[in-house]
């Protein structure tokens, strides 16, 4: 089975990674406009970003769709 398929898993990670996702925006001065169960939305130079925790994928107009938190902070920093 797949890591992606395994709904219970995803459960027990998906708050984990919310909350250090959130955790690591703020440090850099960013502040959600939205949060639920599956993703973050804040902006960046006037444009949304989207961020989903659990499969690390973003996306948004001011930045270079990717996977993965590190990759998205790098982005931000620059």
């Amino acid at each position: 089975m797949s890591n992606r398929l395994n709904q219970q898993r995803e459960k027990e990670l998906q708050p984990k990674r919310i909350e250090l996702a959130l955790k690591k925006l703020s440090a850099l001065g960013y502040t959600a406009n939205e949060v639920d169960d599956t993703k973050i939305k804040f902006l960046h130079k006037g444009q949304a970003v989207v961020f989903f925790p659990y499969s690390g994928w973003h996306s948004g107009k001011s930045i270079k769709d990717g996977r993965g938190l590190e990759n998205l902070l790098k982005q931000l920093k620059s």
